[in-house]
C-alpha cells in the first residue's frame, strides 16, 4: 500500500516538484519523499489521537469535486499543508510562496487520488484497511471492515454487513492503539525507517 501511495505521489508530483525549476532535480526524490511522509505521518498522528472517525470522514466525504475546496478546508489536510510548508521553507530553502503554491496543489492532489482509488470499486487491492493498516505496522492483514464500513457511507453495496456501525468504537480503539504502538520506537530512532524504505521505492 505505501509503495501505491508513493506512486501517487510520484504521479502529481511530476509537475508540481520534478518539472519545477525552483527545486534542484537532485533534491527532486527527497522532496517528494518528504511530501509521502507528511501524508503518512499526518495520517499516524490522527490515528494515534483517537481520530480515526475524522479519516472515516474525509474519505466518504469525496464527492469527485476534485483536489480544490473540500479538501483545502479540511483541518487534518491544513496540517499537513502547514507541515510541508514548514518543511519546504525550512529544509529546502524555498520562498514561503513557492513552498505554498508546491505544498497546496501536491498535498491535495495526491489526499484526493488515494480517496478516489480507496472509492474505486475496480481497484480492490486499494482499500482504507490496507493504507491504514501498512502505516500502523499491521500491512493489510486486518480484513475489510473499514472498506466496508465506508461502502456504507458511500451508499457502497455492503449494506448487508449488520453491525457495522455497533463496531466503530472498538475499531477506532483498535487503530488507536496500533497507531500508538507504532509510534513508539520510531519517535526514539527518529522515524528513519519509514523514510529510508519511502525514499528506495522512490529511486526505483
Amino acid at each position: 500500500m505505501l509503495e501505491q501511495l508513493l506512486d501517487l505521489v510520484k504521479n502529481f508530483g511530476k509537475e508540481t516538484v520534478v518539472e519545477n525549476p525552483e527545486i534542484p532535480n537532485e533534491q527532486n526524490h527527497e522532496v517528494l519523499a518528504d511530501a509521502t511522509k507528511t501524508i503518512t505521518s499526518g495520517l499516524q498522528n490522527v490515528m494515534a489521537g483517537g481520530g480515526l472517525q475524522n479519516i472515516l470522514d474525509l474519505f466518504k466525504g469525496n464527492s469527485g469535486a476534485g483536489a480544490g475546496g473540500g479538501l483545502l478546508k479540511n483541518p487534518m489536510v491544513s496540517m499537513m499543508i502547514g507541515h510541508f510548508i514548514s518543511k519546504l521553507v525550512g529544509k529546502y530553502n524555498m520562498s514561503p510562496s513557492s513552498a505554498s503554491s508546491v505544498a497546496n496543489n501536491l498535498i491535495p492532489n495526491v489526499l484526493n487520488g488515494v480517496i478516489t482509488e480507496t472509492n474505486n470499486p475496480e481497484n480492490p487491492g486499494f482499500t482504507l484497511d490496507g493504507l491504514l493498516g501498512s502505516l500502523t505496522g499491521g500491512g493489510s492483514g486486518g480484513g475489510t471492515q473499514l472498506q466496508d464500513l465506508l461502502s456504507q457511507f458511500t451508499g457502497g453495496a455492503d449494506t448487508g454487513n449488520s453491525g457495522g456501525g455497533l463496531d466503530i468504537q472498538d475499531l477506532i480503539g483498535n487503530f488507536t492503539k496500533k497507531a500508538q504502538d507504532s509510534f513508539q520506537p520510531s519517535s526514539q530512532s527518529g522515524g528513519g525507517g519509514l523514510m529510508d524504505m519511502i525514499k528506495g521505492f522512490l529511486s526505483r
